[in-house]
């Protein structure tokens, strides 16, 4: 886990990254906003952090998403 966090940075994206105990949060803008739209705008964010842990594993060859589980804070 502190290498994928260490890969991605504490922010990237406009997501931002943190150890939250033995698990990285993700926290993004995305999720804010009115409750009629909300849902889909968190489906984007997840979407998009998926992305980019997928994209900083891809260039890792020591990594593999598959492998880790990023919790996301909306």
């Amino acid at each position: 886990m502190e290498l994928l966090l260490r890969r991605l940075g504490s922010e990237r994206d406009e997501v931002s990254f943190a150890m939250s105990g033995v698990e990285i949060a993700a926290t993004s803008p995305d999720g804010e906003g009115d409750s009629t739209i909300r849902e889909a705008r968190i489906e984007v964010a997840r979407r998009a952090i998926f992305d980019i842990i997928d994209e900083v594993c891809g260039s890792a060859p020591e990594l593999e998403s598959d492998w880790f589980a990023v919790s996301y804070v909306a």
